[in-house]
């Protein structure tokens, strides 16, 4: 793992399988409570987290909003024709999503009612490295930088099954080339 800080700019590396995931902060989304920008190979994931300093009037629960944004320019793609601008979010992104959310539901204060808001835009996608992964592990690294009572971190990897071998974060091209038998993603605490 290597390290990098500058002003209050940070960049860690962390090899996980056969890749390298490194998470910068500090250069965009200033504004925001957390905001890492994840990136492996060409793949790149701005993750966002903001909350409010109070509670909701009259909530009797915990409104957290995940939103994964896939955007057609990540992938070089520009909206023409008819259709001039980006549709709903796709099948992929709302699955990212809840895959975000249910892992650090569960991690806040008993009866927190603040709003908190988690988005995560995928920057670059280079149809190599999937990104999912990148938002799950971001959404946890800007949560655990804010000054939200986030009671994380979690990691997420995927593992597959490729030519009765596990790989651990394999790439798209690779669970698409042969046989796969395991497709699994676990997040996790260091604790479960």
């Amino acid at each position: 793992m290597t390290s990098i800080a500058t002003d209050r700019r940070a960049t860690v590396s962390v090899s996980v399988g056969e890749g390298e995931i490194t998470f910068e902060t500090g250069k965009l989304a200033k504004q925001a409570d957390g905001a890492v920008v994840v990136r492996s190979g060409d793949t790149m994931v701005l993750a966002t987290a903001q909350g409010r300093a109070e509670a909701r009037e009259g909530a009797d629960f915990f409104p957290l909003t995940v939103d994964v944004e896939e955007r057609m320019y990540a992938a070089g793609k520009i909206p023409g024709g008819f259709f001039k601008r980006e549709g709903r979010a796709t099948e992929r992104a709302t699955l990212t999503a809840r895959m975000i959310d249910r892992p650090i539901r569960p991690l806040w204060p008993k009866g927190f009612r603040n709003e908190v808001q988690v988005i995560c835009t995928v920057l670059s996608a280079d149809m190599v490295t999937p990104h999912d992964i990148l938002a799950i592990n971001g959404a946890s690294a800007a949560l655990m930088i804010s000054s939200l009572p986030f009671f994380g971190p979690v990691g997420a990897v995927r593992v597959g099954r490729i030519d009765e071998q596990f790989v651990v974060n394999p790439s798209m091209p690779d669970m698409d080339a042969g046989p796969t038998s395991l497709d699994l993603i676990v997040v996790g605490t260091a604790r479960r």
